[in-house]
């Protein structure tokens, strides 16, 4: 036996319904948060800057893995 239910409605009256919190201004704190950091900080967003940190990273991270390479094969 195969029973299929559809149901209509918004999110809100779902939540209502389920019991669920309204989050609603929680979610909007936290966006206009990330906003004003993304903002604050769009000078880092810039592609010298991120390749200069991911450049770092990556090297630091491939002579830590060859560290590790040796450290593993050695007696």
């Amino acid at each position: 036996m195969k029973v299929k239910l559809e149901v209509d409605c918004t999110p809100a009256e779902a939540r209502a319904f389920l019991g669920l919190p309204d989050v609603e201004s929680l979610n909007d704190h936290l966006v206009t948060e990330m906003k004003r950091r993304m903002d604050e900080n769009i000078t880092a967003m810039q592609p010298d800057e991120l390749m200069k940190t991911w450049t770092s990273f990556g090297l630091q991270a491939q002579d830590q893995f060859r560290k590790l390479m040796e450290a593993a094969v050695k007696p």
